[in-house]
């Protein structure tokens, strides 16, 4: 496994509509390998393949419960709504205040070529929207109702 260059703003990718994976193989596995390794040392809850330089609709989370890996992702259903802190490994330094569904249902295939269903609430929700809008070139910075800079310090302090 290998830790993977998380791009940053700017980057073009990031603003490209990912295109569906159609093959799974050993290489696609083994990008979700480096995806997780890379979310994990970068201390992140998720990591879509647009941030480490691939526009293809792959992301993988872990808001603790352990690795949640999603190919095709499409989310069917949202309900409620809340409003939340998020930030991002594209976007170091940077939190805002987003909008987003409460509870939410997803649709996507595993690493294993299954088709599964899951509905999530509260930050597995709120993750799979933030790693979901990355395959559509949506950054959270673009739909935050407000914007600041927070060093890794007044995270820890705060």
């Amino acid at each position: 496994m290998a830790i993977l260059e998380v791009v940053k703003a700017g980057n073009p990718v990031l603003k490209q509509v990912a295109k569906p994976i159609k093959k799974i193989d050993s290489r696609l596995r083994h990008l979700m390998d480096d995806m997780a390794e890379t979310m994990y040392k970068c201390d992140g809850v998720g990591l879509a393949a647009p941030q480490v330089g691939q526009s293809i609709r792959l992301v993988v989370i872990d808001v603790g419960e352990g690795i949640i890996e999603m190919i095709n992702p499409v989310i069917t259903h949202r309900e409620g709504k809340v409003t939340d802190s998020e930030g991002c490994l594209s976007v170091p330094g940077i939190f805002g205040d987003v909008e987003r569904a409460e509870r939410v249902t997803v649709e996507y295939t595993t690493r294993f070529n299954k088709r599964r269903t899951l509905k999530a609430d509260g930050l597995l929700a709120r993750c799979i929207q933030h790693e979901c809008d990355h395959l559509e070139g949506t950054l959270f910075i673009n739909i935050a109702t407000s914007l600041r800079q927070e060093s890794p310090e007044d995270r820890e302090n705060g």
